[in-house]
């Protein structure tokens, strides 16, 4: 029986995506739910799965082609035999492969590696943790053989010939750039900043960041007093939570609030859904969940889809100050800053304490920059009278 093998559903803004490199050559045994080629989007790199086990029969797309959702990419002949399977013994059964994520088999492919000589934490799936924890003993343990010399620096000739290299942007890069583009052409951008004494904060944090660890298995971080303040924020100037479509303007009674999370494709903004009915807890776990998976390049692309307001925290690569872009049709973004130890003026004294910038940028188009202002002021009450957003004043 001949078995089509398709790209999955791709969401509506979505059109199109680009394969990757095949797993598997033509003629090739398959097994049932093995991965056969990666597919990048623009928001998500998307595995697909052998529907039936087999015979690859037909490819009928190359590698880095362009498809759609839907598309059929290759024929698998379910009722063939492969001739590649390796004798078995009675004694000693063959080992099944686990399953393998794109960062994880990226890593095998690097280093040479079978995902059968490493045993995953996870009896089902191997991850990128599994083959960095293997590679990291492999490098611990004496060398067996002499180092081979170490490879010449990449675009760098060893007679010291200047060298240009081209390689191809990635679909990610290219919508990335288009999307930043975009934004800076078709709306009035404009930023607003104020700076918020992060020491209530802190001080509240060090006090309960214990118990707070040990009941709910996560780290108390600074994103969930700011994905808190924000949905405050929110409720009183609905307008940044608001979108532009044609002449009419979208106000959304929900917040869906998206957090700028670096993965090794780029820039990525899943969404937290329903924020306001999240504790800190919660906030802080959906986090932590989404920047793995964003790491590990398993994110879906409905859970990058959507949003009507966003979190940048552009401190932790320690940066002090910036203007973030919008990310359309969202109307408002906020950038969050390094906390840095300032002197600042209190009752006549000088005294240090710790300061972070805050930037809103907007679009000028619909939000004015009275509420601009008084948005970002709310969020910097918030944040240094944080039992504010227990009482939700």
């Amino acid at each position: 029986m001949l078995v089509e093998v398709k790209v999955p559903p791709l969401a509506e803004s979505v059109a199109e995506a680009t394969l990757g490199q095949w797993h598997k050559r033509q003629g090739d045994p398959v097994a049932q739910g093995e991965n056969l080629i990666d597919i990048e989007t623009d928001k998500v790199t998307l595995e697909v799965p052998a529907p039936e086990g087999g015979v690859l029969k037909e490819i009928r797309k190359t590698d880095n082609a362009s498809v759609e959702g839907e598309e059929v990419i290759a024929i698998i002949d379910s009722e063939a035999q492969g001739t590649e399977k390796a004798p078995e013994s009675p004694g000693a059964p063959t080992p099944k492969a686990p399953k393998l994520g794109p960062a994880a088999r990226r890593l095998l492919e690097e280093h040479g590696l079978q995902p059968t000589q490493i045993p995953p934490a996870n009896a089902e799936r191997l991850t990128k943790a599994d083959v960095q924890q293997y590679l990291d003993s492999r490098q611990a343990k004496p060398a067996q053989a002499p180092p081979s010399p170490p490879p010449q620096p990449v675009g760098v000739a060893p007679s010291g010939e200047r060298l240009d290299r081209r390689v191809p942007m990635t679909r990610l890069r290219r919508r990335i750039a288009e999307r930043l583009l975009a934004a800076q052409q078709q709306n009035a951008i404009l930023t607003t900043f104020n700076e918020v004494d992060m020491q209530a904060v802190m001080a509240l944090r060090s006090r309960h960041k214990e118990r707070f660890e040990a009941k709910h298995g996560i780290k108390l971080g600074f994103m969930s007093f700011f994905v808190a303040a924000a949905v405050q924020a929110l409720r009183r100037f609905p307008v940044v939570n608001a979108s532009l479509d044609g002449n009419e303007v979208v106000y959304h009674d929900y917040f869906d609030i998206g957090v700028a999370v670096s993965a090794p494709r780029g820039l990525v903004v899943p969404i937290l859904r329903d924020a306001e009915r999240l504790s800190m807890a919660e906030i802080e776990q959906s986090i932590a969940e989404l920047a793995q998976r964003a790491r590990d390049n398993t994110l879906s692309i409905e859970e990058l889809s959507g949003g009507t307001f966003t979190i940048t925290n552009g401190g932790v690569f320690g940066s002090l100050l910036s203007t973030p872009i919008l990310n359309p049709p969202q109307s408002a973004i906020l950038g969050m800053h390094k906390i840095h130890q300032r002197p600042v003026a209190d009752n006549d004294h000088v005294v240090i304490r710790p300061l972070m910038y805050l930037a809103l940028s907007y679009d000028h188009r619909l939000i004015d920059g009275r509420e601009a202002v008084q948005f970002l002021v709310a969020i910097k009450g918030q944040i240094e009278d944080p039992y504010r957003l227990l009482l939700q004043v």
